[in-house]
C-alpha cells in the first residue's frame, strides 16, 4: 500500500524553529535511549549522566516504546480509528500512526508535541495510508486548552466520536498540575468508547534509582516527578480501566516473545482505560 502525505502539520510554514540544541531536552534524551540519531552533544551528556545512575534507561525507554505499540493495536482491533497523541516525541518507526493504520487504514491520528526539533521531522508522521489522515500540531501540555484548540484547527479528529488519548511518558514532565491537565484533555473526549493511556515514571519498583533519576534530570533543567501508583490511579478518575490494570509497561498484555524486563528496569506505570 503506497503512503499518502497529508499536510496538517498547524504550524505555519516558515515558521522560526529555535532548536537550542545546546540545552538537553527530553525528547532527544529519548531518542538516544531508543539509539536514535537526532541527538546533540548535550543531549548525549544528559543522557550519559542518567545511565550513570539507572543503567538500565534504555531497557525501559524501549519497554515503554512496545507498551505504547501494543496499547494502540489493543484499540485499533478494539474499533477505535481516532488517537491524539500528545508528546510524540522525534519519530521512531513504527509510529503510533503506522501502527493503527496497520490494523484500520481509515484510522486518524494527530501529534502534538513542543519541542522545535520534533518539528523538523513532522513529515515522518505525516505518512498517513490513503484512507486515513494524519496532522501534527506545535503545542504545550502545560497549556491544554490552546493544544486542544491546536487540534480541532486541524479538523482531523472529530470529537463527537472516541478519541484515544495517548500520554504515554509524557506527565512526569509535569511536576505540579498534572492531574488538572490529565482530567482536561480527558473532558474534551467524553463520547463514551473513548480511551486513555498513560505510561509513567515511578519510584515504586525502584526507589533509590528514581530519586537518582530524578535529580539528575533537574541538573540538566528538565524537571521529572516520579508518582507512585495512588498517584497514577488518580489520573483515570471516571474512567474504566482495562485489564490488567494498572501495572508496570512490560507487563501490560507481554507478547510471548518479548524481551524480559523487570519491574525495577522499566521503573514505569502503565495503565489503558476506556469512558464508560
Amino acid at each position: 500500500m503506497a503512503a499518502e502525505q497529508h499536510d496538517d502539520s498547524a504550524t505555519p510554514p516558515g515558521a522560526e524553529v529555535n532548536l537550542a540544541i545546546h540545552r538537553p531536552h527530553s525528547a532527544r534524551i529519548y531518542d538516544y535511549f531508543l539509539d536514535g540519531t537526532t541527538n546533540f552533544p548535550a543531549d548525549r551528556e544528559a543522557a550519559g549522566h542518567a545511565l550513570a545512575v539507572f543503567p538500565q534507561a534504555r531497557s525501559a525507554a524501549r519497554a515503554n516504546r512496545t507498551f505504547m505499540h501494543r496499547a494502540t493495536r489493543a484499540l485499533a482491533r478494539g474499533g477505535v480509528t481516532q488517537f491524539l497523541d500528545i508528546g510524540t516525541g522525534i519519530p521512531t518507526s513504527p509510529n503510533l500512526h503506522e501502527i493503527a493504520q496497520g490494523i484500520e487504514p481509515r484510522a486518524r491520528i494527530v501529534y502534538a508535541d513542543n519541542d522545535p526539533i520534533v518539528l523538523t521531522h513532522a513529515q515522518a508522521l505525516l505518512r498517513s495510508s490513503p484512507e486515513g489522515r494524519t496532522a501534527y500540531v506545535q503545542a504545550d501540555v502545560r497549556d491544554p486548552d490552546a493544544l486542544l484548540d491546536a487540534v480541532r484547527a486541524t479538523g482531523v479528529l472529530d470529537f463527537t466520536r472516541p478519541i484515544a488519548l495517548s500520554l504515554v511518558a509524557l506527565l512526569h514532565f509535569v511536576p505540579e498540575g498534572a492531574h488538572e491537565i490529565a482530567e482536561t484533555l480527558g473532558n474534551a473526549l467524553p463520547t463514551r468508547g473513548s480511551a486513555l493511556v498513560i505510561s509513567h515514571f515511578t519510584p515504586d519498583y525502584a526507589p533509590q534509582d528514581a530519586a537518582r533519576i530524578e535529580q539528575v534530570y533537574r541538573d540538566n533543567g528538565n524537571p521529572v516527578r516520579a508518582r507512585a501508583a495512588d498517584e497514577f490511579a488518580r489520573f483515570f478518575t471516571g474512567w474504566d480501566i482495562l485489564a490488567p490494570g494498572i501495572t508496570s509497561t512490560p507487563r501490560w498484555r507481554p507478547e510471548p516473545d518479548a524481551p524480559h524486563v523487570s519491574d525495577a528496569e522499566a521503573s514505569c506505570l502503565a495503565a489503558v482505560a476506556i469512558r464508560p
